[in-house]
C-alpha cells in the first residue's frame, strides 16, 4: 500500500466485491509504512480485532495501524468502532460502504483528537464519494502525533516522578467515593506520584472483567494518552485477571489500592523488623498473581501420568516465594521472642504503658514527640511513621510511663498487612489504656473512627480501656472544636500547641492512678482466665 493513500481504488474494490459475495464485513490492518499486517474477515455487523501486543506502543502516542473495513450497508461508523479506535490507539479507522453493485460508494473516516477545550476525544469526518476522496495518510498522522506530543508535553510533572490517573467503581454513594478518591489521592501524593486526574462510576452491576463498563475505560484510555499517565490505580482491590485484563487492554501499568500501600510501606520501613513485615506482606501478596507466559515455559515431557524432568518458571518463581516466606516467618518468631524478653522486663520494673493508635495522618507521632520531647521524624502524610517507637514520659509525681506509637490504621486494611504486622500489633494488648487519636479536622471523621474501632475489635482489643482524644482542634473554630468533643465525650488539643497538652497529661496520670499495677492486672488476669470475659470491667468513662 503506498504510504500515502489510506486505501487504494483497487484494493478497496477487490474488498467490497468479497464482501458483497459474503455477506461479511472484511478488514485490513495497515502499518505506517503500508505493509498489509492482518487481514480479518468478521460477519455482518461486526468483526473481531485479533491481538496486537506486538504492535507496541514505546513513545508512541498511537499504535502506528490503521483500519479499514468494508460497511455492507454503506452505513455510518459505528459506536463498536470508535470505541476500537480510542481502545487500541489506532491511528485512525475508516469504513468502505459496498454499493448494491459492489462497487465502493462512500469512504467513513475517523480519528483520535488531542486534547482541545470542547472535550472531544475523536473527531468522524463526513462520509466522503470514494472516488473523490483525498487525503495525504502519512503527513496526517505524522502531523497528529506531533500535536499529541506537544500538547502533552504542557502538562507539567517533575522529573522522575511518575503520574496516574485515580479510578473508583462502586455501587456506594457518590458522596462516599468521593471521600474515598480523596484518601486515595492522599495515599498517591504519599508515595511520590502526581495526580492526574480521577475517573469515579457508580454502577449497579460491576464488570467481572475490567470493572469499568466499556465506554468508560474508553473514556480511561482517552485522558491517559491526553494527559501523558504513566499509571492507573483503582481505588478497590482487583484480582489478578482484572489486573491482567485492563493492563491487555489499556497497555497501562494498573495498580490497586493494596499494591499502592504495600509500595509506601515498603518505602517508609526504616528498622529491620519494619522491612520484614513489608516483604512478607508484599510476597503474600504477590503469590496468587504470578502467572506464566503461555506454552513456552511449559514442562519438559514425561509421559502420561508423569510430572517430568523439570519444571515450568512459574512453578519455580512460586516455590521461590514460598521458601523466603518460611524464612520470613521464622525471622518474625525471633522478632516476637525478642519482644517477649522487653515485655518481661517492663513487667518487673512496673512500668506501665501507653499506646496511642488511630487514623493514618491522625497526629501520633507528633504527640508522642510534644509528650515525651522527642524527635521521631513527622510529616503530614499517610504513613509517614511505620516503626514503632516508644518513649519514657514522667508524670509531676515522679511516676514513669512508657508511651508508644504505633502504625496508623485505614479503613479497609489490606490483608497482608495485618497478617504481617501482627507482631507489631500484638505490642498492644499489654498497654495499660489505649489513647485513641482524631483529627478533628477530618472530612469522615466518623468514619475513621468506626475503621479504627473495628479493627481494634478484629485484634481482640476491644477489652482494654480507651480514651478518646481529638487532635488538630486548632484548625477548627473555638466553639465547633468544643461542641465535637462535647459530643463523643473527648478530650481535644493540638499536639503543636503545647499549651493544650497539660489537661491530657493530668487526665492520664489520674487513669492510670485508677488502674491495677501490672502485676495486680497479671494477677487477676490468671485468677479470672476461667471466666468468660466482661468487656465492661474494663472501659473508662469518657469524659470531657
Amino acid at each position: 500500500m503506498p504510504v500515502d493513500k489510506v486505501i487504494t481504488p483497487e484494493l478497496a474494490r477487490a474488498c467490497t466485491e468479497l464482501s458483497r459475495e459474503l455477506r461479511c464485513q472484511i478488514g485490513l490492518l495497515i502499518t505506517r509504512r503500508g505493509a498489509i499486517e492482518q487481514v480479518i474477515v468478521g460477519n455482518g455487523r461486526g468483526l473481531f480485532i485479533d491481538d496486537l501486543s506486538r504492535f507496541r506502543l514505546g513513545r508512541r502516542f498511537l499504535r502506528g495501524l490503521r483500519l479499514v473495513h468494508t460497511h455492507l450497508q454503506n452505513e455510518p461508523l459505528s459506536q463498536d468502532d470508535v470505541t476500537d479506535l480510542a481502545l487500541l490507539r489506532l491511528d485512525l479507522i475508516a469504513a468502505v460502504g459496498v454499493g448494491t453493485d459492489g462497487l465502493p460508494v462512500d469512504l467513513h473516516l475517523a480519528h483520535i483528537l488531542p486534547p482541545n477545550p470542547q472535550g472531544r476525544v475523536y473527531d468522524v469526518w463526513a462520509p466522503t464519494p470514494f472516488h473523490t476522496f483525498q487525503l495525504d495518510c502519512a503527513k496526517f498522522v505524522d502531523a497528529l502525533e506531533a500535536e499529541l506530543a506537544r500538547v502533552t508535553a504542557n502538562h507539567v510533572v517533575r522529573d522522575g516522578q511518575e503520574s496516574a490517573i485515580l479510578i473508583s467503581v462502586s455501587k456506594h454513594s457518590r458522596s462516599d467515593q468521593e471521600e474515598r478518591l480523596e484518601e486515595l489521592a492522599e495515599l498517591v501524593r504519599s508515595d511520590g506520584i502526581t495526580v492526574l486526574e480521577t475517573v469515579l462510576q457508580r454502577s449497579q452491576e460491576i464488570h467481572p472483567k475490567y470493572l469499568l463498563g466499556s465506554g468508560k475505560l474508553k473514556d480511561v484510555v482517552i485522558k491517559a494518552l491526553h494527559r501523558g499517565a504513566d499509571l492507573l490505580i483503582f481505588e478497590q482491590d482487583l484480582t489478578p485477571a482484572q489486573v491482567q485484563a485492563i493492563a491487555e487492554v489499556t497497555e497501562m501499568k494498573v495498580v490497586d489500592r493494596t499494591q499502592l500501600i504495600l509500595d509506601i510501606f515498603a518505602r517508609r520501613a526504616h528498622s529491620r523488623e519494619g522491612k520484614v513485615q513489608v516483604e512478607l506482606a508484599q510476597l503474600r501478596y504477590l503469590l496468587p498473581r504470578l502467572s506464566g507466559h503461555g506454552t513456552a515455559l511449559s514442562r519438559l515431557g514425561g509421559g502420561i501420568g508423569g510430572r517430568g524432568p523439570g519444571e515450568t518458571k512459574l512453578e519455580t518463581d512460586r516455590r521461590r516465594v514460598r521458601d523466603r516466606i518460611d524464612h520470613l516467618e521464622r525471622e518474625l518468631v525471633n522478632i516476637a521472642r525478642h519482644y517477649d524478653q522487653r515485655r518481661a522486663r517492663r513487667s518487673r520494673h512496673m512500668v506501665p504503658i501507653i499506646s496511642i493508635v488511630g487514623y493514618t495522618n491522625a497526629g501520633k507521632s507528633t504527640l508522642l514527640n510534644a509528650l515525651t520531647d522527642s524527635h521521631v521524624p513527622v510529616q503530614d502524610r499517610p504513613f509517614e511513621t511505620l516503626d514503632t517507637s516508644s518513649r519514657r514520659l514522667r508524670f509531676p509525681r515522679d511516676r514513669e510511663v512508657i508511651v508508644t506509637d504505633t502504625v496508623g490504621f485505614i479503613r479497609d486494611l489490606p490483608k497482608a498487612l495485618v497478617g504481617a504486622f501482627r507482631t507489631t500489633l500484638e505490642e498492644l494488648h499489654n498497654a495499660a489504656f489505649l489513647l485513641h487519636l482524631v483529627d478533628a479536622s477530618a472530612r469522615d471523621l466518623e468514619a475513621q473512627m468506626n475503621a479504627v474501632e473495628t479493627i481494634l475489635d478484629e485484634l481482640q482489643l476491644d477489652r482494654i480501656p480507651r480514651l478518646l482524644v481529638f487532635n488538630k482542634c486548632d484548625r477548627l473554630p473555638v466553639e465547633e472544636a468544643e461542641a465535637l468533643c462535647r459530643r463523643y465525650g473527648a478530650m481535644g488539643v493540638s499536639a503543636l500547641r503545647p499549651s493544650t497538652l497539660p489537661p491530657l497529661v493530668e487526665r492520664l496520670a489520674q487513669t492510670l492512678a485508677s488502674l491495677p499495677s501490672p502485676l495486680q492486672a497479671t494477677a487477676k488476669d490468671g485468677a479470672e482466665s476461667a471466666k468468660p470475659p466482661n468487656s465492661s470491667d474494663l472501659v473508662l468513662p469518657r469524659m470531657a
